[in-house]
C-alpha cells in the first residue's frame, strides 16, 4: 500500500460524514438517551469510499500495535472488520477478524464470538462505529476476558463523549477515536 497521509484521509472522512451521515434531529440512541443529533455511521461504513477511509485510518492508527485479531460488536463493527480484513490481505499482512453478538446464536454452534478461533492468551483490538456510553464495547471486553483474551484498546469512528472513554477505562481498555462529537457540532 502507498504511504498513508493520515490527515488527508481524516479530512476526506470528516467531509463524507458531515455530508452524508450527520443529522441534526432528535433521536433515541442505543443507550436509551435522547439526542439532538445523530451520526448514522453505517451510511459511511457500507459505502465503498467510506469503508476504505475508515479501514485505512484505523490501520494507520494501529500500525505499531501487535495483535492477533480485530473485531467488535455487531452491527457497527461488521462492515469495518470486512474492510480491514481486505486491506490487510492486500498488504500481505492478513489478520483474523471477529464479530461479537449481543447473545449467543440459538442454533448451529451457538457462538457469541463469530469468526476464526481466537486462542486464549491472544491480544485483540475492538472496533465500533460510534460510542456513546461504550456499553457494547465494555460487554465485549468482559466476554473476551472470559476466554482469557486481552483487549489492547478500542477504536471508534466517533466518540460522542458521553461516558464511553471513562466506562472502558474501568475495564482497562483505552478508547481511541478518529473524531469526537465536537468535530461535527462546531
Amino acid at each position: 500500500m502507498d504511504k498513508i497521509n493520515l490527515n488527508d484521509l481524516k479530512k476526506s472522512l470528516h467531509k463524507l460524514i458531515k455530508e452524508k451521515a450527520f443529522f441534526k434531529e432528535k433521536i433515541t440512541l442505543a443507550s436509551g438517551k435522547v439526542s439532538d443529533y445523530y451520526i448514522d455511521a453505517r451510511l459511511i461504513t457500507l459505502n465503498s469510499e467510506g469503508s476504505y477511509l475508515v479501514a485505512s485510518i484505523i490501520l494507520e492508527l494501529l500500525k505499531n500495535d501487535v495483535f492477533q485479531a480485530i473485531g467488535g460488536p455487531t452491527i457497527g463493527a461488521d462492515p469495518i472488520v470486512g474492510a480491514i480484513g481486505a486491506l490487510r490481505y492486500l498488504e500481505k499482512k492478513p489478520v483474523n477478524t471477529f464479530i461479537v453478538r449481543k447473545k449467543p446464536k440459538e442454533h448451529g454452534k451457538r457462538r457469541q464470538i463469530e469468526g476464526p478461533e481466537i486462542r486464549p492468551g491472544s491480544k485483540v483490538i475492538l472496533i465500533d462505529d460510534v460510542a456513546t456510553t461504550g456499553g457494547s464495547l465494555v460487554d465485549a471486553v468482559m466476554l473476551l476476558a472470559q476466554d482469557n483474551i486481552e483487549v489492547l484498546k478500542a477504536v471508534v469512528i466517533v466518540d460522542r463523549q458521553e461516558g464511553a472513554k471513562e466506562n472502558l477505562a474501568k475495564v482497562n481498555c483505552p478508547l481511541i477515536s478518529i473524531f469526537t462529537a465536537k468535530d461535527f457540532l462546531s
